[in-house]
């Protein structure tokens, strides 16, 4: 058996070696001055997320860290903001269990089925597919007004509610039930509206992952013993459009922490007893309606991390590859 020996001189060599390897921020600038051409074109966009991402964030930290109500210079006060948070803000630990709740179920439920609707469009032929794609994701951009409009009636809490009309027919009520006003029935109505507007950007990078996965992988899939559809999905769609799936996890985690618009339209602001108070809601309450700035820059930097572990456990999961 014939064994390496590294001499003194050798390992010596490679210590020097090792020492002179840039580091990561020497590398970047080396990797910026040896592609200047593409930073160019990439310097108007990094400028405007600068400009309107990384500065807001920033000051947002900043802010949340005094008392600050517009009309006075903000006042240096630690960090009484978080401190009123999570010991004297019932309110807000509720909107957070509330959005919680709601992210667990709209999250997951939403995505997958987000993912099963563009996948089964796939599926039907070419000169179907605009018009479902259509119906489906029509919701999605529907405006809130519309959208109050038309829920409002089927939600309403009298016999002329669509809902109520039917169960009074069906014998299942004998008296109108208030949907949107009972604390128990709030949050569920929600989420049922939330889940009916949940076919947006993701649903349509779904569906144009799926429309561009080769077909010869399919054509090697039968030859290797793939024969079902759900097969098929398994073994090849799933694993070929790994990028989309990642971006729609990420926009379904956002959309879910954010959700407020809906509450609002639906049950009113505030909502009967906070039932349908979300995050979102308590960090407008404060800065919109209040006036308020550092402590709803305390919440939006709550918010803030929250989203952002929650999307790093998402690149875990579906961006290792």
């Amino acid at each position: 058996m014939s064994s390496e020996i590294i001499t003194p001189a050798e390992a010596g060599g490679a210590a020097v070696l090792d020492s002179k390897t840039p580091g990561k921020w020497a590398q970047l600038w080396i990797d910026i001055k040896k592609n200047k051409v593409s930073y160019y074109f990439l310097a108007p966009f990094l400028l405007l997320f600068a400009i309107f991402t990384i500065v807001p964030i920033i000051m947002s930290v900043v802010l949340s860290f005094s008392y600050y109500n517009i009309i006075e210079t903000p006042k240096f006060i630690g960090f009484s903001n978080y401190k009123l948070l999570f010991v004297d803000d019932d309110i807000f630990l509720k909107a957070v269990g509330i959005t919680l709740k709601f992210a667990v179920i709209t999250g997951p439920v939403g995505y997958i089925l987000a993912f099963l609707l563009a996948w089964l469009i796939s599926q039907i032929p070419q000169k179907y597919r605009f018009f479902y794609t259509l119906c489906f994701y029509l919701p999605s951009i529907t405006s809130a007004v519309a959208m109050s409009v038309v829920w409002l009636y089927f939600f309403a809490g009298d016999r002329k509610g669509l809902l109520n009309h039917w169960l009074i027919q069906l014998g299942i009520l004998n008296e109108p039930y208030l949907f949107l006003q009972n604390v128990d029935s709030i949050v569920p109505v929600i989420i049922i509206v939330s889940l009916w507007m949940s076919m947006g950007v993701g649903f349509l990078a779904f569906l144009a992952g799926l429309q561009n996965v080769p077909g010869d992988l399919y054509e090697a899939g039968s030859i290797d013993g793939v024969k079902y559809r759900w097969q098929q999905l398994w073994f090849i769609t799933i694993p070929s459009v790994k990028p989309q799936l990642l971006f729609g996890a990420v926009m379904q985690v956002v959309s879910s922490l954010t959700v407020f618009d809906v509450s609002m339209r639906l049950v009113g602001f505030p909502s009967p007893l906070y039932a349908g108070h979300t995050i979102m809601a308590h960090l407008f309450d404060y800065a919109f309606t209040r006036f308020e700035m550092g402590y709803a820059s305390a919440i939006a930097v709550l918010l803030f991390f929250l989203m952002f572990g929650m999307n790093r456990l998402i690149f875990r999961v579906l961006g290792r590859d």
